[in-house]
């Protein structure tokens, strides 16, 4: 009977059960990204997010190796090779979904496999990690109020869709794009695209690292756009099969190592875990707009080059090099207000603001400092 399901299924039935998944896993990304940055400082939390979104990245190579042996699994109890690619994905997520949830705890506080020094080490040092006084921690609507009205918020989304959306059009039409190079078939188009994503692994793993090191995000995303510039360029114009390949090298590399910096970025920015927690699904949530946009420009009529579909994506990365030294530039010199108006503070020319006035003020209070 469930083969007979599944083999009646229909487009609408698919895209009924498509947005059901994608309001299911709407709010993984933002929610894991928000979690690490309960438990981890501003100066680890780039290569912890990183090591995360890594395994994407390795998923992303090895969904191609997946796909190839799924593909030999076609007729199968009378099911495509496609019917299994979601049957065995499905079982797989569900089980990790459960053990996550009975493994996980929430806070730090109620971590009952460390000891209660190692508790309050963390819940200390993440509680004066964003601000001298410590974070305010006492729900109010106007923390709410505070993240949808920052200014941060929304260039960090013009950002994140720089990247975020090559990274959505890559991951969907690579095996397509390596495809209409007119050299490969199916299958091989498949495993080829495994060694772009071993290469994304390593450059995100270098990224994340030294990041955390020097305690700067924004050289790394620049990097990783012009990456990504460099690549789409590469498609786009009239050139070998090799070149192109190479290109979808950097486009991978760049769209997939940029993305936990953007991340980490604005979380180590904002300051008060309600309206971290806000401006962060705000930040992903609405970037991820961008993704819709990828999905729906490499169109089978522009093959082989897709001009359309690499002109967009190469749009969407102007746009985050333009913005990106604009916002080094402001948070530059809001950090050099505030450290002029703490020397005045020092020199008593200034009023000392209060523990609570900086507390609830958070990553606007002029101790606090913006991470470039």
């Amino acid at each position: 009977m469930l083969t007979r399901n599944l083999y009646r299924i229909r487009y609408p039935q698919l895209v009924g059960v498509r947005v059901c998944l994608g309001v299911a896993e709407a709010g993984l990304f933002p929610g894991v990204a928000y979690y690490l940055s309960l438990w981890y400082p501003r100066n680890a939390l780039q290569s912890r997010i990183g090591l995360f979104f890594g395994a994407a990245t390795i998923a992303g190579a090895f969904s191609g190796l997946f796909a190839f042996a799924i593909s030999f699994m076609s007729g199968t109890r009378g099911l495509l090779g496609w019917s299994w690619i979601f049957i065995t994905e499905g079982i797989l997520t569900v089980t990790v979904g459960l053990v996550a949830f009975l493994v996980l705890v929430d806070f730090p506080v109620t971590a009952s496999f460390l000891t209660p020094e190692e508790r309050a080490f963390i819940v200390r040092k993440k509680k004066y990690d964003n601000s001298s006084v410590g974070e305010e921690e006492k729900f109010d609507v106007k923390y709410v109020y505070q993240a949808f009205t920052d200014w941060q918020v929304w260039i960090h989304i013009l950002i994140y869709m720089s990247l975020i959306g090559p990274l959505y059009g890559i991951t969907l039409f690579l095996p397509t794009i390596i495809s209409d190079f007119g050299e490969f078939s199916t299958a091989i188009s498949q495993l080829l695209t495994v060694p772009p994503y071993i290469f994304a692994t390593l450059v995100l793993g270098f990224f994340a690292y030294y990041s955390d090191k020097i305690m700067m995000r924004s050289p790394f995303i620049l990097a990783a756009q012009i990456l990504c510039l460099i690549g789409f360029s590469i498609n786009i114009a009239n050139v070998s099969s090799g070149a192109k390949y190479f290109g979808t090298f950097l486009i991978v590399a760049g769209s997939y190592s940029g993305f936990p910096g953007i991340v980490a970025w604005l979380g180590n920015n904002l300051s008060g875990q309600y309206k971290r927690g806000v401006g962060m699904a705000l930040h992903i949530g609405i970037g991820n707009f961008s993704g819709a946009i990828a999905s729906n420009i490499f169109r089978t009529q522009d093959k082989p080059r897709f001009i359309l579909g690499h002109g967009i994506e190469l749009m969407f990365v102007g746009i985050g090099m333009i913005l990106l030294p604009v916002t080094v530039f402001v948070y530059s010199r809001i950090n050099l207000k505030r450290a002029r108006f703490m020397e005045r503070v020092a020199e008593g020319l200034e009023k000392q603001p209060s523990v609570k006035e900086l507390r609830e003020l958070g990553d606007r209070a002029p101790n606090f400092r913006y991470i470039l």
